[in-house]
């Protein structure tokens, strides 16, 4: 049977370094968060748009639900 080589350690470190998750959240994320916060604080929900743009205010919209009219309450 053949031996390691010295480098295959360091091989596996790299590759194992490779699937680590990232710590935090990425910038997408928190903005997307931002502006579902404000969308729902408003009353709304936020939806996607077909849009892939990659800056959420872009690819979603707040689509306002119920509450919403032009017409007078009563007679």
């Amino acid at each position: 049977m053949r031996p390691l080589t010295p480098a295959a350690p360091l091989v596996l470190l790299l590759v194992l370094a490779g699937c680590a998750p990232t710590m935090g959240s990425s910038r997408y994320a928190e903005e997307l968060r931002q502006l579902s916060e404000s969308c729902t604080a408003r009353g709304g929900i936020l939806v996607p748009t077909d849009e892939n743009s990659g800056r959420p205010p872009a690819d979603h919209v707040c689509r306002i639900t119920g509450g919403a009219t032009r017409l007078p309450s009563g007679g």
